[in-house]
């Protein structure tokens, strides 16, 4: 355990500190490669984690390339000053606004998709805006809040979503009616408190006639009227993926991949710039922390985990629930949700409790909101924003996700039941 468990500790130090430029997917691989020297884990387990993590990492990489291209033709960028408008200059209806768009981003393009995407976007135009400083920082960590928050009503809107999805074999739509119910509690309740603390830096009024018209920003109309149907039969696809047991990689991946072809035959972009840009360093991350890990499993943390899941069982299934959540979300803010997410479905699979599946999600989406290495997607915004120019600091990011994210869980947690 002491092995393992330094292994894991150095390579999730390195992965938040990122010496000398030292790129996080580099580092899991480093820590994997450690792991495996070390006697740690073996290369069966490799392989064990290759099984349970290939279809999330390919779907995660179809969406990517599919985020990518509609910011390309200005998708993003049209859905965030057409929300700026339909505030009609009240600050406080475009907050909403800006967190209802984030929300749907976060459903359809995954939080590393949001905080990848869209949040470049939306400070490019909070600066246009001629927002306060303290004001801007507000609305970022809104967004940055409701990018994992939402991240609930499909399989594909959360690696974790995925990995667990797979891990317990529950189908696509009977995850989506299953989360249905939180994933609104979720939106309502994330924005209901996101205004209450944050309300003092929100203007009343916002000089929304300072930003361009929605329809100029478009690069090619015609592809951007195609890109909504586009989405819908794509989500249709995966509907019918799930009837006949397809992976749903075999979608997000061929969907991505479907459209950069068509928007690289119409000339709106460059195939071969949007592979060579997308982020595959998340890949190797992804592959690499799972096999760090799974080297804690193997010293018996999932053991202990197991143990005292069944314990708390016994005190029914709202007990159950919460706890699991908590748990998840306590162990995500620690140790990442990636890592996370595994270990505590390993930890559940002896306990005949699908709701728990269900919570631990809920907890690894949320609860990583608590601290700024809580999420591979909060790694991916603080990145952005730094490169913006927008430093948050360590204290500052904690001192809000702890404020914020404890009640928003326990609610979503609690309408959990109510399904």
């Amino acid at each position: 355990m002491f092995v393992a468990g330094l292994v894991f500790s150095i390579t999730l130090i390195f992965v938040i500190w990122q010496p000398r430029g030292l790129q996080i997917g580099t580092t899991a691989l480093i820590g994997a490669v450690c792991a495996l020297v070390l006697g740690v884990v073996s290369f069966t387990d490799v392989l064990t984690v290759t099984r349970i993590v290939w279809d999330a990492t390919l779907a995660f990489i179809g969406i990517i390339i599919l985020s990518m291209v509609l910011d390309e033709i200005g998708f993003f960028e049209w859905c965030a000053i057409h929300m700026a408008k339909l505030s009609r200059g009240n600050g406080h209806i475009m907050f909403v606004y800006s967190l209802l768009l984030g929300s749907l981003v976060s459903a359809w393009f995954a939080n590393d998709g949001a905080a990848l995407i869209l949040t470049p976007i939306l400070l490019a135009k909070m600066r246009i805006l001629e927002l306060k400083p303290k004001t801007i920082v507000a609305f970022l960590l809104a967004g940055g809040f409701i990018s994992d928050s939402a991240s609930l009503p499909f399989v594909f809107s959360n690696l974790t979503n995925i990995v667990t999805a797979n891990y317990f074999h529950i189908g696509f739509a009977a995850y989506s009616a299953t989360m249905a119910i939180p994933y609104i509690v979720s939106t309502v309740v994330s924005i209901a408190v996101l205004w209450i603390v944050l309300r003092k830096e929100i203007p009343l009024h916002v000089r929304t006639d300072l930003l361009k018209e929605p329809d100029s920003v478009l690069k090619n109309k015609t592809l951007f009227r195609f890109s909504w149907f586009f989405l819908a039969l794509l989500l249709g696809g995966y509907f019918i993926g799930d009837a006949y047991r397809l992976p749903i990689s075999l979608f997000a991946l061929g969907g991505g991949l479907v459209f950069l072809l068509i928007a690289s035959l119409m000339r709106t972009t460059d195939a071969l710039r949007i592979i060579k840009t997308a982020p595959w360093q998340v890949v190797w991350f992804s592959i690499g922390l799972y096999i760090v890990v799974y080297g804690l499993k193997n010293a018996g943390l999932t053991e202990y985990l197991t143990f005292v899941l069944k314990a708390l069982s016994a005190y029914g299934e709202t007990v159950a629930v919460i706890a699991t959540g908590f748990i998840a979300a306590v162990l995500s803010a620690l140790m990442n949700n990636m890592p996370t997410v595994m270990i505590m479905d390993i930890a559940l699979s002896d306990i005949p409790h699908t709701a728990l599946a269900y919570a631990n999600i809920i907890g690894c989406n949320l609860g990583p909101k608590m601290t700024p290495f809580g999420s591979l997607a909060t790694l991916l915004w603080l990145y952005v924003l730094a490169q913006k120019g927008v430093k948050i600091s360590f204290w500052q990011y904690s001192k809000f996700g702890l404020l914020v994210t404890p009640p928003v869980l326990l609610i979503v947690l609690l309408s959990l039941l109510f399904v």
